[in-house]
């Protein structure tokens, strides 16, 4: 058993995480919905990360970058002359190389171990990481994001949401109950990839050296949405209604669904 969190993650994405079946990684089979009538939500709110990114830049930081697999993560850099790649999985880094060649930095290890400039980048974006790292270095590791970003510039994260309205202890009990031996042992193997979110009022703390705002980014992981909404031109309806709805009412959805994104403006000196 691997009790650092960072070794934990490491190991996933260095043997299993990133293989791929066709052009599938097992990251994406585990933690993502790759249903047909999925995918027009999906990509959607993957972009709404593009709305607060920079219109032109020169460097934009990607932490725990993986392989860049999806084609809205491309979008992030198109106006930014390099995309800075940090990653703990040397053939993430690789394949991300294959995707984006000179247009990309490629960083191998630790980002807490990392140099970095203060003041270097004009964005930085952080997907479904910050999560990964042991709660208690969170905040580090979130300082020394917003410490490299330029004053005015954002620090881009999607996190996770501990208190969903489905993550009440009653639910969390009959889920247990019903939940089949296989997708027992499946969930015991995914443990193995470190996991911690602090509650959506913890990002109040950094208010003293930014401006703090946080957006719905999506309403359900991946295992929730394919138990929910179906996968049939009926689901993409209930998808439709429930991009909008998180539109129109963020406050609410960041509050009680699972993934908000938090952006970051690094004060101004």
């Amino acid at each position: 058993m691997i009790d650092n969190a960072e070794e934990r993650v490491s190991k996933f994405y260095n043997t299993v995480g990133w293989e791929e079946e066709g052009e599938i990684t097992e990251d994406a089979k585990r933690f993502e919905d790759l249903r047909e009538h999925a995918k027009g939500y999906v990509s959607k709110c993957r972009l709404r990360v593009l709305r607060h990114i920079p219109d032109k830049g020169v460097n934009i930081l990607d932490m725990a970058s993986g392989p860049i697999q999806y084609k809205e993560y491309l979008e992030y850099s198109k106006n930014f002359k390099k995309r800075y790649c940090v990653d703990l999985s040397s053939g993430a880094l690789e394949k991300a190389k294959n995707r984006i060649g000179d247009h990309g930095v490629f960083l191998h290890g630790s980002f807490f171990n990392i140099p970095m400039e203060e003041n270097f980048f004009d964005c930085a974006v952080s997907l479904h990481t910050i999560y990964h790292i042991d709660k208690n270095k969170q905040e580090e590791a979130i300082r020394k994001l917003i410490y490299v970003t330029k004053p005015g510039k954002p620090v881009i994260i999607v996190y996770s949401n501990p208190n969903t309205f489905l993550s009440f202890r009653l639910l969390r009990r009959v889920k247990s109950i019903l939940k089949k031996p296989e997708k027992k042992r499946k969930q015991e193997e995914d443990r193995s990839l470190y996991f911690y979110a602090h509650p959506i009022e913890w990002w109040n703390r950094f208010s003293d050296i930014a401006s703090v705002k946080i957006l719905p980014w999506r309403s359900f992981d991946s295992g929730k949405q394919k138990r929910l909404i179906p996968n049939n031109k009926i689901g993409r309806k209930m998808f439709d209604v429930l991009f909008n709805l998180e539109e129109r009412f963020p406050d609410f959805f960041v509050k009680h669904f699972q993934y908000p994104m938090i952006i970051l403006i690094k004060g101004k000196s």
